[in-house]
């Protein structure tokens, strides 16, 4: 017995009771402002293209990609993360067209910036995987390994071509080291000081990442293993969030979300900025063919899945979802 009367004495079930019970008490909340919206512009296309792995999501056109835009706006969600298509023709060894002024992703930057201003953080991935024939991040070697220095010089071209465009954040998203410092210093030499930076910290080599191959026309040879994190390794993801707060990075991100949840617990532990978190392709197609299969409520799958993120410790999450969720949370309030 217990000295309060009878057994149990302490009934956690008091605080589920109701709907209403569950809101009040609940310890961590999803709002639109956590959202942000990865988005891909193709060039070349008058209609949309839909990503055959990735249900409802598409390569847009430039005109597609403005109304998302606008609508990212209305549902409230934070911020849009774009990425460039370009025409497989006008891929090279050295991913020129992620530095001409008229790219297909500074052409996209200029769109968005004109259509919705200042009222979504806009992003682009600063990344040269798109446009290199090989597909990989960077430059490569006379041995076909990726240069890192080199890489760094192409970096430095992108974040000024991305900022004169009119980006609110650049993403380098290609794990090379010394990234964030040199992107950082390109910046403020170029009058860019207030561009920030979402430094892709801990971007983990996984096989989550596969319908988004799909999704920016990836040309990879090979895999990208000598320069994403190796799955098996937790320290090492707190030695590059120590460098890239060295460097000058604004924000840090953890790549995937869902299956290195304890990364992103570790990472969100350790510093005073704000962390992202990225579900990506692979996380988004899990939900999408076993809700299609019929063997998840997706509604629900969706919302949980967002919730760990959060709980975890993520303070904004990029995700395809951003949209659809952003409009159930408002009309939830």
């Amino acid at each position: 017995m217990s000295a309060y009367g009878s057994f149990p004495g302490s009934r956690p079930r008091r605080l589920r009771t109701t709907p209403a019970m569950r809101r009040m008490v609940a310890e961590t909340r999803l709002h639109p402002s956590d959202l942000i919206l990865p988005a891909f512009v193709r060039e070349g296309i008058s209609e949309p293209v839909a990503i055959s792995a990735m249900p409802g999501v598409v390569q847009h056109t430039r005109d597609t990609l403005r109304k998302a835009a606008v609508e990212a706006v209305e549902a409230g969600v934070a911020g849009i993360m774009l990425f460039g298509v370009p025409a497989d023709e006008n891929k090279d060894a050295r991913g020129t067209a992620g530095t001409e002024p008229d790219g297909i992703l500074q052409l996209a930057i200029r769109d968005v910036r004109a259509e919705v201003g200042d009222e979504l953080v806009i992003m682009s991935d600063l990344c040269l995987d798109e446009y290199t024939d090989h597909g990989h991040c960077g430059v490569l070697d006379e041995n076909g390994r990726v240069d890192n220095d080199a890489t760094l010089e192409r970096y430095a071209e992108m974040a000024q071509v991305q900022a004169d465009a009119g980006v609110h954040v650049v993403g380098p998203s290609g794990m090379m080291d010394g990234q964030v410092g040199v992107i950082r210093d390109a910046l403020d030499e170029t009058g860019h000081e207030d561009v920030s930076i979402l430094a892709y910290t801990a971007k983990y080599s996984s096989a989550f990442y596969g319908p988004f191959r799909e999704a920016v026309g990836s040309s990879l040879q090979g895999d990208r293993k000598t320069y994403q994190q190796d799955p098996a390794n937790a320290r090492e993801s707190l030695r590059e969030l120590a460098l890239d707060l060295e460097e000058g990075a604004d924000m840090v991100m953890v790549k995937p979300a869902g299956p290195y949840l304890d990364i992103l617990h570790r990472v969100a532990q350790a510093v005073d900025v704000p962390v992202s978190a990225y579900q990506i392709s692979g996380e988004f197609a899990m939900i999408e063919a076993a809700a299609e299969k019929g063997w998840i409520d997706r509604d629900r799958a969706i919302l949980e899945s967002l919730l760990g993120i959060k709980r975890a410790g993520a303070d904004t999450i990029l995700t395809y979802w951003a949209t659809e969720v952003a409009g159930w949370l408002r009309q939830e309030r």
